[in-house]
């Protein structure tokens, strides 16, 4: 894929790459998962790098690199496991929000404590009754005499928001009569009194934690609201485009990491006296894959040099999301295939990559609502 970048972004690529595998190390990886621990080690490693603040501008302290610089690093970053790639991207992306909404007592407060590593940023948009549908989210926030904000209701799927000097961007609601329009978003530290967060087990999602939040009559300062009152369903859906354009590539770097996993894999077994490589069942399964991942990452680089030049791609965007979950789920699958009995066991990494792979075609809007968003552009009038 060398060709579709030029000099400069290859270079990026590979450092990232190599970041991985010499820094971070799928071991490490595979340790956070089987442990459900938060990959705090390297996290801080990402942080001084100065990665964490390459969307920030530069007058706020970051690197005023762009979505495609960005998007590069999620491919990078998701080698061994979205999983891992979410620890980082979740945080950005919340951070961007508040670069583009906060206030200047905002910006102060949490950007440069971000881009420095000591807070990170969850997102909370789901609830019970609030999926794909997320603008008919209950959770209600109202203001009392001082102009404090209360607020109470039950959060859901809040990846990240368990790990330690989290700021939380909630989706809330504060007028029941206008269901896009009445929705506002607080910045809720993950510490505050009253809020409760409970990490769920899930198939999925094992390091960076999926939690469900509780808030009963939570006290949030007045000085919480980002953006203003009834923006907060145009500060989400925002949000929405620059995380999928991001957690595409992501998909597409632990993609072809299951393929080539696969490749060397088939070319170590011996079977029948022979590398099961040299069975043409199994390279045109690996063929077929390489295709596939090919033609996502190209998707992938469209959707973010589109997103880059501030060009209206919601269907571009939506495309790389919907193929690169679908090829990583296909290509995981393949892999299990490939690598047999082996396949289950955590040392061989695939049956993360399957894992992972199922919720990937799931958060972040599942398949089936970017198919929604693709053929809305298609509609004849």
């Amino acid at each position: 894929m060398a060709n579709f970048l030029d000099e400069t972004q290859s270079m990026w690529l590979e450092t990232v790459n190599r970041f991985m595998d010499k820094e971070i190390t799928v071991e490490y990886v595979r340790k956070c998962d089987m442990n459900r621990e938060y990959p705090y080690e390297a996290y801080e490693k990402i942080a001084n790098q100065g990665w964490l603040g390459l969307l920030i501008p530069e007058e706020e302290g970051g690197s005023g690199g762009d979505i495609f610089d960005y998007s590069l690093m999620a491919e990078g970053l998701g080698k061994f496991g979205f999983d891992f790639a979410c620890s980082v991207l979740v945080p950005t992306f919340t951070a961007m929000n508040i670069t583009k909404y906060g206030t200047p007592e905002q910006k102060k407060k949490y950007v440069k404590p971000f881009i420095e590593g000591k807070i990170r940023f969850s997102v909370s948009i789901s609830e019970p009754d609030a999926g794909s549908d997320a603008a008919n989210t209950k959770t209600r926030a109202r203001q009392d005499a001082n102009g404090d904000w209360i607020v109470s209701g039950q959060k859901l799927w809040c990846s990240g928001a368990a790990a330690k000097n989290t700021v939380i961007a909630m989706l809330v609601r504060t007028d029941a009569d206008n269901k896009h329009g009445g929705l506002s978003v607080l910045l809720i530290p993950n510490d505050t009194p009253g809020l409760v967060i409970n990490k769920l087990p899930t198939l999925s999602r094992h390091a960076t934690g999926t939690t469900e939040i509780f808030l009963d009559e939570v006290r949030v300062p007045r000085d919480a609201l980002l953006g203003e009152v009834g923006q907060g369903w145009k500060i989400i859906t925002e949000h929405l485009e620059l995380e999928r354009c991001a957690v595409a590539h992501a998909y597409t770097g632990n993609a072809q990491e299951a393929v080539s996993a696969a490749v060397r894999y088939a070319h170590q077994r011996v079977q029948f006296k022979q590398p099961i490589w040299d069975f043409q069942v199994i390279r045109h399964m690996l063929a077929d894959c390489q295709t596939q991942v090919d033609a996502a990452r190209l998707l992938c680089y469209r959707s973010a040099k589109m997103a880059a030049a501030h060009e209206p791609c919601s269907r571009e965007v939506s495309m790389a999301k919907l193929y690169g979950s679908e090829t990583l789920k296909s290509c995981a699958l393949t892999g299990m295939q490939v690598l047999g009995g082996y396949a289950n066991l955590p040392e061989a990494d695939m049956e993360r990559y399957l894992r992972e792979s199922i919720q990937c075609t799931i958060g972040g809007g599942t398949s089936q609502i970017q198919k929604t968003i693709i053929s809305k552009s298609m509609r004849l009038s």
